[in-house]
């Protein structure tokens, strides 16, 4: 007698999880995205393979995949430069016009000139990391918003909408991304990513003739959301594909594979739990040091050399 079995839901990863950064000053780095940008400071640890650094999370209020920007601080970075293999440009959303226009106006007032094109308005962070603020119209990604005093809800940003990379052929076919991860090619560079909630764009662009550098400003890499019970499935999937992929390493908040895609961009494949509450109380993300539990024997000697970093929401 045959018994009908239910066959295993297909893999489709669930769009961006996050994108991390380098900076070399973590208050300045917590005043421009937590007090200028009006994101949610929702994590502040250190980074598990150099615990002597911060690894700070800005997010939405719930630290949402799609919301999520971090940053790795090696105090005294130099400034470093994008180029081939390396992400140039994040897209940010808000909701229409008129956000746009408050944003131009609150960057110019805080010294960081912006350019409004169409849709779209261009700044440059204390790094000199590049944005794009994109109206994202009703159409567009659920809205994952960060509550701020001198923010109007209406003007927040909604999310990480894309990503760009510099490569040298930025138009070649790419099969790793439609063949094996599961994007949408548009025209010439452009790709989707589609999950069941959420989307997000991802380009590519004609490299300039300096190599890139990294430090400061620039994009470590860049992490897709899977399901929790998918994750190994990517795993298997990318070395299917002929990518060298890492082991699992629990990062504390998601589980996380590494691998270098053919243009030279280090992807990341984070799960979607554990979130950012497992360790603290969910109205209270970010405000105390995190040390994640390899490293808890050396907490003292960590808070004893770590630069204090202010939560702009404890002296609110």
């Amino acid at each position: 007698m045959s018994t009908d079995h239910e066959s295993p839901s297909p893999l489709t990863l669930e769009a961006l999880h996050h994108v991390t950064m380098i900076t070399g000053d973590a208050q300045r780095n917590v005043a421009f995205y937590a007090g200028l940008l009006g994101l949610r400071l929702v994590k502040k640890t250190v980074n598990f393979d150099q615990p002597e650094a911060y690894h700070l999370y800005f997010a939405d209020e719930h630290g949402s995949p799609g919301s999520v920007l971090t940053w790795f601080e090696f105090p005294g970075a130099q400034p470093g430069r994008a180029g081939a293999g390396m992400i140039h440009r994040l897209e940010l959303g808000v909701a229409d016009s008129d956000a746009l226009d408050f944003w131009a106006d609150r960057l110019g007032r805080h010294d960081h000139p912006a350019t409004r094109t169409g849709d779209r308005v261009r700044f440059r962070d204390y790094d000199g990391l590049e944005f794009d603020l994109v109206a994202a119209g009703d159409g567009g990604n659920p809205p994952l918003r960060a509550d701020h005093p001198e923010i109007p809800a209406q003007h927040a940003i909604l999310g990480i909408e894309g990503a760009r990379a510099f490569t040298a052929e930025p138009a070649a076919p790419h099969p790793l991304l439609t063949d094996t991860l599961g994007f949408t090619a548009g025209g010439p560079g452009e790709y989707t990513l589609t999950g069941t909630g959420r989307h997000v764009h991802w380009g590519y662009d004609a490299a300039p003739a300096a190599p890139g550098v990294q430090g400061a400003g620039t994009v470590h890499h860049i992490a897709w959301c899977s399901r929790d019970e998918d994750h190994l499935g990517w795993q298997a999937r990318a070395r299917d594909a002929g990518q060298f992929v890492t082991e699992v390493k629990d990062r504390d908040y998601f589980r996380a594979i590494y691998f270098r895609e053919p243009r030279g961009v280090l992807f990341e494949i984070a799960t979607t739990g554990p979130g950012f509450a497992v360790d603290e109380d969910a109205d209270h993300l970010g405000e105390q040091l995190r040390v994640p539990a390899m490293h808890a024997h050396r907490r003292e000697q960590l808070e004893r050399t770590l630069t204090p970093v202010v939560n702009p929401r404890t002296t609110r």
